[in-house]
């Protein structure tokens, strides 16, 4: 959910990427009175959702300092740790000492793939094939990641996992420790093959400690919502719900709201990206925007006085980009609490890092997280 490309967009490809605004504009505008009134519309200018007056939440936008863009990178800097050196990526394929490591790691008597592709298209053009010799589809992205994809009925779930756990532990280390391994299940027949809802994530572990390390050290509930644990490696989560898509996560959310009394809940609504900006749907994308708007009251109805909700994503994903991948933008920032009748300018922040340090303060805890806390601006 990027709100404008980053100075270093060029390193990436990404130059012009802008999320929100070129979605906005694909769809002849975007109506999202409810987070409009929190301050969207102040942060950039997007076609459709106007700058207010008194926002009620705070508002700015943040700028990366990890390298790369992908999820994992993401959602590890928003909780405190910068990544430093990117993720290694293969626009090539893996090499074939990596798949002659994953051919001995997993049993598997031989791959088809290896390229970087669409997952929906790789397993149209391969899944035939796939069929008739139970090969895996190995495939990757401009993302770090080592996807593999299989039939259930040819390739049941707990094996596909346990390829991919096999694959994570013993062929993705060292100098090709990619970011992510995926597996990805599909069903279907020929010219029909659909992928299925039990993707897993198999996530490298954060290098340091991370927001919900600390507050699951002192105690303090943490939930998580969609693939957020996969990509933790289940560190610092105390309770993990997962869901098929976005309205299944925004009941989980109010669910868990209105059952916590301290704590901290992470969600990530990954339809916007699967389904929308890596489908280059920007008409999709502006759908599923305003049926999150319509949602957003009940959220904000589950917080007690004291309770805040924020809102920011871990990377752009422009659906108007001749790219499918993930694009290198600023991040949105949305801060609101009930306690606060009026929001704050936030301003540019140099880093994600900088929520995670702000709701480490939030819960005093004495931390080290990378960041700048902008706790005097909320409170």
């Amino acid at each position: 959910m990027g709100i404008g490309e980053l100075p270093d967009a060029n390193l990436y490809g990404d130059e012009g990427s802008s999320t929100l605004a070129h979605t906005a504009e694909a769809a002849g505008g975007l109506h999202l009175p409810h987070l409009a009134s929190l301050g969207l519309g102040n942060i950039a200018p997007i076609e459709g959702v106007l700058p207010v007056g008194q926002p009620r939440a705070s508002y700015g936008k943040m700028a990366s300092l990890s390298k790369g863009k992908d999820s994992t990178t993401g959602h590890w800097e928003i909780a405190g740790v910068i990544v430093r050196k990117q993720f290694p990526t293969y626009p090539r394929g893996f090499p074939p000492d990596v798949m002659d490591a994953f051919l001995e790691a997993t049993g598997c008597q031989g791959y088809l793939g290896n390229r970087t592709a669409s997952g929906t298209q790789i397993i149209q053009e391969l899944g035939a094939e796939h069929v008739r010799t139970g090969y895996p589809i190995v495939y990757t992205s401009a993302d770090s990641v080592f996807q593999i994809a299989a039939h259930e009925e040819i390739i049941p779930l707990d094996r596909l996992y346990n390829i991919c756990r096999r694959t994570r532990e013993v062929v993705c280390t060292g100098e090709h420790a990619v970011g992510r391994v995926i597996a990805r299940p599909f069903i279907g027949e020929a010219g029909m093959f659909v992928r299925t809802l039990h993707r897993r994530d198999f996530s490298l572990t954060p290098p340091e400690p991370t927001v919900l390390d600390l507050l699951a050290d002192a105690g303090i509930q943490t939930v998580s919502i969609g693939k957020v644990d996969d990509l933790f490696a289940g560190r610092g989560i105390c309770l993990a719900r997962h869901a098929k898509n976005n309205a299944e996560e925004v009941e989980w959310i109010i669910r868990e709201s209105l059952a916590m009394d301290r704590g901290m809940i992470i969600a990530n609504l990954g339809d916007f990206d699967t389904l929308y900006g890596h489908r280059n749907d920007p008409r999709g994308f502006a759908r599923a925007l305003e049926e999150f708007d319509l949602q957003l009251p009940r959220i904000l109805e589950t917080l007690g006085p004291q309770g805040v909700l924020i809102l920011t994503a871990d990377h752009g994903n422009d659906p108007t980009a001749p790219s499918t991948d993930h694009s290198r933008e600023y991040a949105p920032l949305l801060w609101y609490s009930p306690a606060r009748e009026a929001g704050a300018q936030l301003g540019t922040r140099t880093t994600f890092a900088d929520v995670g340090k702000t709701i480490a303060d939030s819960f005093r805890l004495e931390n080290a997280l990378a960041g700048s806390s902008f706790i005097q601006a909320i409170c």
